[in-house]
């Protein structure tokens, strides 16, 4: 959700990480974790300093969700014994493995296919940019 708020604004654009917060109604403090994998993966940038945040390091076209769930959580593996197959004492054997391994190809496929821009096209954010929140005065945003 945070790489779809920053491509909301378009790659260049910066943004805090109380507005990505605000915007998507995510804490900030996951937030900032979670964007702290995307920053080391090359997906997002930090900016530092006065008028600092965060923003995309790619076009949202060259993003996949499958570049940012292994960013987050590393590669993608429905069992444990399709990422480490010689941790499993039925690798060679099991009729489930193989089951596993199709299903996994697939979702893979989905994830990889689906970028953050076919994402933006379709999200509308829980607090839009312009959007007063309530219990704010008007003139806060």
């Amino acid at each position: 959700m945070g790489l779809i708020c920053l491509a909301r604004r378009g790659r260049g654009v910066t943004l805090m990480l109380e507005e990505i917060s605000q915007e998507e109604e995510i804490p900030s403090s996951f937030l900032g974790k979670i964007l702290q994998s995307l920053c080391k993966a090359g997906l997002a940038r930090s900016v530092r300093g006065n008028g600092g945040g965060f923003t995309l390091a790619k076009e949202a076209e060259q993003i996949s969700l499958l570049d940012i769930f292994e960013a987050i959580e590393g590669k993608l593996a429905l069992q444990r014994c399709l990422q480490s197959p010689d941790a499993c004492e039925r690798s060679d054997g099991c009729a489930l493995c193989s089951v596993f391994e199709q299903a996994q190809d697939q979702v893979k496929d989905v994830f990889a296919r689906t970028t953050v821009a076919d994402l933006l096209a379709k999200h509308k954010p829980l607090n839009p940019p312009g959007k007063r929140l309530a219990g704010m005065p008007e003139n806060v945003l």
